[in-house]
């Protein structure tokens, strides 16, 4: 029997673990998962949690990044994107090499906002509604842990958690999952969406 599968994609955790600095940013994230999980799994929705980034530091940032989001929403039928947000302010910070009697600099510090709890609540909502038999968390953030053990014993669902490359995974998260599965360069790299988004103006960006 398929299992009625949701993915919920933490997407700073995402690129941060696995993407930046990589040529696969471009990524189809149904193909991905497509090849990382069974043949049981039908996935029949994906959500993905993200914020609009800011474009003070290098203005076509904001651009890539909604090219992107748009390339996933005409690729991918069963996608839907939520929104967190960006938040910087300055902050003191110890300098690793002090210079003098100067132990202290101010730094801009930019958090995500948000997208954490949203993927626990819609998690937990969509439990609750009997939407999947089967969800699987794109994240390697401890904080969902509670959210993953309440669906796991009180709907009756199979959790697994899905880590990124190039990351220590999160103990929390293994100890309450029914599976985990690491994600390898070689999925990623397998995973692309066309260049071009058929049918559409849609491309990806040249740099990135």
């Amino acid at each position: 029997m398929k299992l009625k599968t949701y993915i919920y994609i933490d997407g700073f955790n995402l690129y941060h673990r696995a993407l930046k600095g990589t040529s696969y940013k471009w990524l189809d994230l149904k193909s991905l998962f497509q090849r990382i999980l069974d043949d049981k799994h039908e996935i029949v929705g994906i959500k993905y949690f993200t914020a609009i980034v800011s474009g003070k530091l290098d203005p076509h940032k904001p651009i890539r990044q909604q090219a992107y989001l748009r390339a996933l929403q005409l690729s991918i039928p069963e996608i839907s994107i939520h929104y967190g947000q960006f938040m910087s302010h300055v902050v003191k910070a110890t300098l690793a090499r002090p210079v003098g009697q100067n132990k202290w600099a101010d730094i801009i510090k930019t958090e995500e906002k948000g997208s954490d709890v949203n993927l626990a609540v819609h998690l937990l909502n969509d439990a609750w509604l009997g939407k999947y038999d089967c969800a699987v968390v794109l994240s390697n953030d401890s904080d969902l842990k509670e959210a993953i053990t309440l669906v796991k014993n009180h709907h009756r669902k199979l959790i697994g958690v899905a880590m990124p490359p190039n990351c220590f995974p999160s103990k929390e998260l293994m100890q309450v999952a029914h599976f985990v599965k690491q994600i390898r360069n070689a999925s990623l790299a397998a995973s692309q969406l066309p260049d071009v988004i058929p049918g559409s103006n849609v491309h990806k960006p040249k740099e990135w």
